[in-house]
């Protein structure tokens, strides 16, 4: 009896820490939780490790399988970071949008303003933009629609905002929070650089080195559903670092949570340059797709063809993969329920964006997965 017991708890210890999800967050955990002496085991459902940064090779060309990823932050900590996994290049982003054949700059600059209505001065574009919103009579915006109109003016908004933004939600941009607009930059300056971060780019050789890298040396299972073997991984670990839907965590007792997902359609095209730049959105509702992405630029590839892929934002159904939460306040509410049952979870840490049902940007996630591992290993 007592040799039993002694075989039972060394299969209760026989890792620190399970990680469910292998994407950036729990591949970062991974790391800095094995740079401090702790066994780790990181399972993820899909066939490759990396989440939605995985990289699939196509005519030698880093395809990012699940849409656009572009690293960017000013917290040097997080940069040096990943810059001591993979060096990264000194990639730029600089995107297009097509409107009915005419081509406009993004972020908002005096390129747009200029494309738009032919000013060539911010005081001139400042003032088309002012005219604009004192002609709405807004003064505290309750939806999406509002809050563009009152931030770039109805020009701008109609433009390449509104059928954008209906394709990307599926609702009316009446419909839709006003928060969701506020991370549209604008600039008075001629300045095509989406992101005003200090540190930029892609790593070199393409995400799978990041990832790969953090998990160096750390026991990882591919096609390994956590829900399929719930009691039997979690008797194997002491502690449980989390990534996937909270709601189906908590077997979705307070209600299932919503997202947008996407389709994406992939071509390898019989040129070395199909569109000029990384991403070119299409802000008209005639275009069903909401953008193209041509995947070699983004690392200055010079190979003979090039892979596009086309991006369609769609419903999210049962077996859908899950990209952006619908943080209206219906999925709020029901969020916040399962939040405050992770209190109860001792031995169980959630985080990224389906954890806490909340997008990020990939330096946020890194971010939170060092300050995770810095509370609960140190």
């Amino acid at each position: 009896m007592i040799k039993h017991k002694k075989q039972k708890r060394l299969i209760v210890e026989k890792y620190d820490f399970l990680i469910v999800g292998s994407g950036l967050f729990g591949s970062t955990f991974a790391c800095k939780a094995k740079e401090s002496g702790k066994n780790c085991l990181v399972i993820d459902k899909r066939g490759h490790v990396g989440g939605n940064v995985f990289c699939e090779k196509i005519e030698n060309i880093n395809v990012h399988k699940y849409g656009a990823h572009i690293f960017h932050t000013s917290d040097k900590y997080v940069w040096d970071f990943v810059n001591k996994i993979v060096p990264f290049n000194n990639y730029r982003h600089s995107v297009l949008a097509n409107n009915k054949g005419r081509i406009y700059n993004l972020p908002f600059n005096m390129n747009t303003f200029y494309q738009l209505w032919g000013v060539t001065t911010p005081k001139e574009a400042k003032d088309r933009i002012e005219e604009q919103r004192k002609a709405s009579g807004i003064t505290n915006p309750k939806n999406l629609e509002e809050q563009a109109v009152f931030i770039v003016g109805k020009d701008i908004y109609e433009t390449l905002i509104k059928e954008y933004t209906e394709k990307q939600w599926g609702r009316k941009a009446t419909e839709l929070p006003p928060f969701i607009i506020e991370r549209i930059p604008v600039r008075f300056v001629y300045d095509n650089n989406y992101y005003n971060d200090t540190y930029q780019g892609i790593p070199i050789g393409g995400y799978n080195k990041l990832t790969e890298g953090l998990l160096a040396g750390i026991e990882v299972r591919l096609n390994s559903d956590y829900f399929q073997h719930r009691n039997e991984l979690n008797r194997q670990a002491k502690n449980i670092v989390f990534t996937g839907c909270i709601d189906e965590y908590f077997d979705y007792k307070f209600g299932k949570l919503d997202y947008r997902s996407l389709r994406f359609e992939t071509e390898i095209i019989n040129s070395d340059n199909f569109q000029g730049c990384s991403v070119v959105n299409y802000s008209d509702a005639e275009t069903p797709f909401t953008r193209i992405i041509e995947h070699k630029h983004f690392e200055y590839g010079t190979q003979p063809k090039t892979v596009i892929t086309r991006e369609f934002s769609e419903k999210c159904e049962k077996n859908s993969e899950k990209y952006y939460p619908i943080n209206d306040a219906r999925n709020n509410s029901i969020f916040e329920k399962y939040n405050k049952s992770t209190r109860n979870e001792k031995s169980t840490f959630f985080g990224g964006r389906l954890a806490e049902y909340k997008y990020y940007d990939m330096n946020q996630v890194v971010e939170k997965a060092l300050k995770l591992a810095k509370k609960i290993l140190s």
